[in-house]
């Protein structure tokens, strides 16, 4: 239960096709505060293709109609693109590639903030989470490959960190938060994970009760799925 956003608050959860995003799109559900929970993804009405800003942008239009939103929840990303993951060596590296990895994990999700943050409640408490990755963190690089995917997370948390601080220009309230939901049985993951991997809807409840806690600081957190936080 999102005890921290106002009775009846309305919710967004984009990329609710995948395995965390639904798993969020049920558990708010079940949050008797809530009182809408939206969908968005390449597969609902309007379509979203992070790669077509036409398409955040017509989603942004049929959003702004139905009222005011608390709490944004972005679960897309990718590990694998067009069948291929991560670069593990620098000879591996492919300047399409990388920059599909911009383009999905960084770009698309930047200009969602765009489109979508406008239609933040204002004077209530309002929260903006995004999936990242503890590999997006510079600071904690120690291993080195999964060049895209590293830059694109930490290219995404710099985007994240500089829209919370205009963001709160005009909502004070608001949190933005980049969040590390650990590791989560998902098709993004399957090629990666053991079996100590993270249920969806464990993953997606630990993650809403950290949001709930989070302060308003004008700045975005960086956290993972037990509310520790990441250093950028």
């Amino acid at each position: 239960m999102m005890s921290s956003l106002p009775e009846g608050y309305s919710a967004l959860v984009v990329g609710a096709s995948g395995a965390l995003g639904q798993a969020f799109v049920q558990q708010l559900r079940a949050d008797p505060r809530c009182g809408a929970v939206r969908e968005l993804s390449r597969g609902t009405q309007p379509s979203l293709r992070l790669e077509d800003e036409a398409s955040i942008a017509a989603c942004a239009q049929w959003l702004r109609g139905q009222g005011p939103l608390h709490l944004v929840i972005d679960a897309t990303g990718a590990l694998t693109l067009d069948g291929r993951g991560p670069e593990k060596r620098l000879d591996e590296l492919d300047a399409a590639h990388l920059a599909r990895a911009m383009a999905v994990n960084a770009i698309g999700p930047a200009l969602l903030v765009k489109h979508v943050s406008p239609l933040l409640a204002q004077g209530e408490r309002v929260i903006w989470a995004k999936l990242s990755a503890r590999v997006g963190s510079i600071s904690d690089n120690r291993k080195g490959g999964w060049y895209g995917y590293r830059a694109s997370k930490a290219a995404l948390n710099m985007l994240l960190q500089t829209a919370a601080i205009e963001l709160a220009r005009r909502r004070p309230l608001a949190v933005v938060a980049a969040l590390q939901p650990g590791t989560v049985r998902s098709a993004l993951s399957q090629p990666f994970v053991g079996s100590d991997a993270l249920a969806p809807d464990t993953a997606a409840q630990r993650l809403l009760g950290v949001l709930d806690a989070l302060p308003a600081t004008g700045n975005a957190h960086f956290v993972d799925h037990q509310g520790e936080h990441i250093a950028w």
